[in-house]
């Protein structure tokens, strides 16, 4: 399996975990504390039904829609790539590869790296070839953008 794959596989068992673990008791408006700010957090959804608020967890992700995906007006060319944002010969992919290395990769000739390793933050897996490492993009911008 792929360290994408097993990434997606475990971001999707993390979240499964967390919903399940969460309370089915409905959270009525009475319960809500103030905030830091001296106001209630609203209940329900943003532009649900307010007489939802009550809703158990399991319920209200049932209601979630769910829609075919629609890849239009995507650009890849729209997002901006890797900028060397500090002028110092490195863009930012190649700084969090050196930040985050456990090994120190070699650096060479306007930034480019070689050897080193680092520890996939998913599966905790020994990673020794940077470009199998996807460190920006936690959903793929394509996804994202077909989810707006």
């Amino acid at each position: 399996m792929s360290l994408r794959r097993l990434g997606i596989l475990s971001a999707t068992l993390l979240t499964a975990a967390t919903l399940t673990a969460c309370s089915t008791e409905p959270v009525e408006a009475d319960d809500l504390k103030p905030s830091a700010t001296g106001t209630a957090a609203p209940s329900g959804a943003p532009g649900g039904d307010p007489d939802e608020g009550g809703l158990p967890l399991a319920d209200a992700i049932k209601k979630v829609p769910v829609a075919e995906e629609r890849r239009t007006e995507y650009e890849r060319d729209s997002f901006k790539h890797w900028v060397d944002e500090d002028e110092d010969g490195c863009a930012t992919r190649q700084e969090v590869l050196l930040a985050e290395a456990v090994t120190a990769p070699e650096q060479g000739d306007r930034c480019t790296l070689s050897g080193g390793s680092w520890t996939s933050y998913y599966d905790e897996a020994e990673v020794t070839d940077a470009k199998k490492l996807d460190i920006d993009h936690m959903v793929p911008l394509a996804e994202a953008w077909d989810s707006k």
